[in-house]
């Protein structure tokens, strides 16, 4: 009895509270007037902004063009077409808010991608023979191209990489975060990687804006290849000035190493895991847990 009594006198409490309160009409009517107003760190877009699904779609489109049947049956003009579309459109949207562009601008840079895409292709072939050479347990390029992370990075980063070459603010950065996203292989668009690139597992693998990588170069997971610090400006603003690393060609990273700062790893370089590395190497080192060989 007693435990009904409780009840309900809660559930009298609780009415006569919700009977004093506003309701639910007059909480959205002030928080939408509250949500009209500017924010200090969030900007508002008066516009459309962009689409992650289509976003997602041309990065499958593009996987598809490239790859041809392997993920599905491929009819080249109506994909290439679709695609030219999505990238129309999203760098349009894009262009808006940054107001750095045109539609017109918008087609242009979009042509100019599709058009980019065989070279594209190559280098992605190039990929696939690396990953394939670096694995023992790697049969076949089929099964690299089907079932290896760092092509899904890989593949994302290429296209990423283009677009931001062509002038397109955001649009690579998302697509780069997609694949860090499935991966977990975070590659900044900015990034310049050669052909021959491959890496090894992949899981916590980070390459920084500035990072230069030759050609034949091939990681293990866990590697960064990051900034030792930051410099900034008189309003305590970060400036963004080559700040990671240059590895040149045929450099062998191995596990869990950092590699930190604007330092540069000559060429035929092999680095042990586990290392913490802030200084040039000579071409055809052999640095293991910091003690060069």
């Amino acid at each position: 009895m007693t435990y009904v009594c409780a009840i309900l006198i809660n559930f009298a409490v609780c009415y006569h509270q919700a009977m004093e309160k506003k309701d639910i009409f007059e909480s959205i009517r002030d928080v939408k007037k509250s949500l009209q107003k500017a924010d200090k760190y969030i900007p508002k877009v008066e516009e459309r902004s962009i689409d992650r699904a289509e976003i997602k779609e041309a990065v499958k489109l593009f996987r598809h063009v490239v790859f041809g049947n392997f993920f599905g049956a491929v009819d080249l003009s109506t994909s290439l077409s679709r695609l030219y579309t999505i990238l129309s459109h999203q760098i349009d949207y894009i262009s808006r808010i940054f107001h750095e562009s045109t539609p017109c601008c918008a087609e242009v840079i979009s042509q100019q991608f599709i058009e980019s895409i065989p070279e594209l292709r190559r280098l992605l072939g190039t990929d696939v023979k690396a990953i394939f050479d670096g694995d023992p347990a790697a049969v076949s390029h089929e099964e690299v191209i089907l079932c290896y992370p760092s092509l899904v990075a890989m593949y994302h980063y290429r296209m990423a990489h283009r677009l931001l070459e062509l002038g397109v603010p955001i649009l690579p950065r998302i697509i780069t975060e997609l694949a860090h996203s499935l991966t977990g292989i975070d590659i900044h668009p900015g990034a310049r990687i050669g052909e021959y690139f491959s890496i090894d597992h992949g899981t916590g693998v980070v390459i920084g804006e500035t990072a230069i990588i030759g050609n034949h170069v091939q990681l293990y997971q866990g590697v960064t290849l990051g900034a030792k610090s930051f410099k900034f400006d008189e309003n305590g603003n970060p400036i963004n000035v080559p700040r990671h690393p240059i590895i040149e060609d045929n450099v062998v990273i191995y596990s869990n190493t950092s590699v930190l700062g604007r330092v540069t790893i000559g060429h035929d370089t092999i680095i042990g895991g586990n290392v913490w590395l802030t200084q040039d190497l000579p071409p055809h080192s052999k640095f293991f847990q910091n003690r060069e060989k």
